[in-house]
């Protein structure tokens, strides 16, 4: 028989099997089904039934699946039905243990919040707010004026501006200072910032145009003079915080750019990323926000939810004629922030007015700062706990840490973790139990046994590890 009868013949028998599957109106007169309409609207579960219904047709008919008859009985299908809707009707966004090792995890959702900015978000999400009213006038105010004077403080800035993040910060410091001009970037500095978005596809739908100026490695001054136009508006100066340019390299300082865009009648524009404030040791290699305005940047922006350790945000600080050009642009209003990020990220610059404070209570710098036979106690804790599990082999080995979300790229922290085997399951499969649980649990697979880092983990979810392990062996 050719490979073309035989898909005909395995066609009519699909065709012939589906005779039984049961109708839309017998699955909803099923009394599992039914008990449903008490629960969710009749439209949902009618809508629920059809697409496990066709999810099931699809499967015989494309996939050749076989089936029995059992399989294509409403009391059958009834699960199916439920399972839907209660997934269907759950919130997607699930609470994740982190046992990575990457303190700012971009995928896992970056900074968690300090309980204060979490108290702060509860307040203004559950109720009415002075997002942009004043009290004290009783008439309409800005909603940066709750996050304006602390930045200022904490930065030396003559003005501030907050919008949703750092790329719209970039964004909107080069469409109010160079649009219809060339801004102009060493070669090495046009950086891809994750998720495929790159500065120079940022700047370009800032109106501007970009000028790269040097070579990947080596960029002098006089190279920024040499390619200075009549239409040259701006300098942009980008940190290279996820990749380091190591060896034979070359670049003017800070200093210098500011020097020669203002002798010139230009701006310069420094996108800092990271927005590192606190006093770590770790980040003795991050260009400082005061530095760079003290050497006479216009304007400095910076992510609020990378070492800063806040909500997702871009700030700008710096001269007050640049940051208002910015602030009454019409873009400002596509890309203001959003109420609950103020609320957010006010309460955790708060902490910074206390630098000591801020590294103990802001969860990112707490995470990067705590001291290694801290996280080897963790880390031995865990093992401990996850040995007396029936099956379970963990014992604590030394391990590596990062920072994450692109920044420090070459800082290693040091670090402890729990390593995992477990009899007759693999490591990855042990790993992909944990991820599909609840809480989720993300480790890494290093070696074929599963590494929980204790740096990332907290004292209070060591046994949430512990009981989700134990869940995944009863999978």
């Amino acid at each position: 028989m050719s490979g073309e009868r035989k898909r005909q013949g395995a066609g009519e028998g699909a065709t012939e099997s589906l005779r039984g599957l049961a109708a839309v109106d017998e699955v909803l007169r099923e009394p599992a089904v039914a008990a449903l309409l008490d629960t969710y609207p009749r439209d949902l579960v009618v809508d629920a039934v059809r697409a496990v219904l066709d999810r099931l047709r699809r499967e015989i008919l494309d996939e050749g699946r076989r089936v029995e008859a059992g399989e294509l009985t409403a009391a059958h299908l009834a699960p199916w039905v439920e399972a839907l809707l209660r997934r269907a009707t759950t919130p997607s966004l699930r609470r994740v243990v982190n046992a990575t090792g990457i303190v700012v995890h971009t995928n896992l959702g970056r900074s968690v919040l300090p309980d204060e900015a979490v108290a702060a978000v509860a307040a203004a999400a559950s109720g009415y707010s002075d997002l942009e009213y004043s009290l004290g006038r009783g008439e309409r105010a800005s909603r940066q004026d709750h996050v304006h004077d602390v930045l200022c403080t904490l930065t030396g800035a003559e003005d501030a501006l907050a919008v949703n993040n750092n790329a719209a910060a970039v964004l909107l410091a080069l469409a109010a200072t160079a649009r219809g001009g060339e801004v102009l970037v060493a070669r090495g500095q046009l950086v891809e910032i994750g998720d495929g978005f790159r500065i120079p596809d940022i700047l370009r739908e800032s109106g501007a145009e970009l000028v790269e100026v040097g070579t990947t490695n080596r960029t002098y001054l006089r190279d920024f003079e040499q390619a200075w136009t009549e239409r040259s508006r701006a300098v942009l100066r980008v940190h290279t915080s996820n990749y380091r340019i190591v060896g034979f390299t070359a670049e003017p300082s800070i200093d210098e750019l500011a020097a020669l865009a203002h002798a010139r009648g230009a701006v310069l524009v420094d996108d800092l990323g990271s927005g590192a404030l606190a006093d770590l040791e770790l980040f003795a290699d991050e260009p400082a926000v005061r530095e760079s305005l003290a050497a006479g940047a216009d304007v400095v922006t910076f992510s609020g939810d990378k070492m800063l350790g806040g909500p997702q945000a871009g700030i700008a600080v710096g001269r007050a004629a640049t940051v208002d050009a910015m602030r009454r642009h019409p873009l400002a209003r596509a890309v203001r922030i959003d109420k609950l990020d103020v609320a957010a990220l006010d309460a955790v610059l708060r902490l910074y007015l206390d630098p000591r404070h801020a590294i103990e209570r802001v969860p990112t710098l707490a995470a990067l700062a705590a001291p290694l036979d801290e996280v080897e106690r963790r880390a031995a804790a865990l093992a401990e706990s996850l040995s007396a599990l029936g099956g379970v082999t963990a014992e604590a080995a030394p391990s590596v840490a990062r920072a994450g979300a692109g920044a420090l790229p070459v800082a290693e922290v040091p670090s402890a973790a729990a390593v995992v085997t477990v009899t007759g399951v693999e490591a990855d499969e042990l790993a992909g139990r944990l991820r599909r649980g609840e809480p989720a649990v993300v480790g890494r697979v290093h070696d074929g046994r599963l590494h929980l880092d204790a740096r990332t983990l907290r004292d209070a979810e060591l046994a949430d590890v512990v009981a989700a392990v134990r869940r995944a062996l009863e999978t």
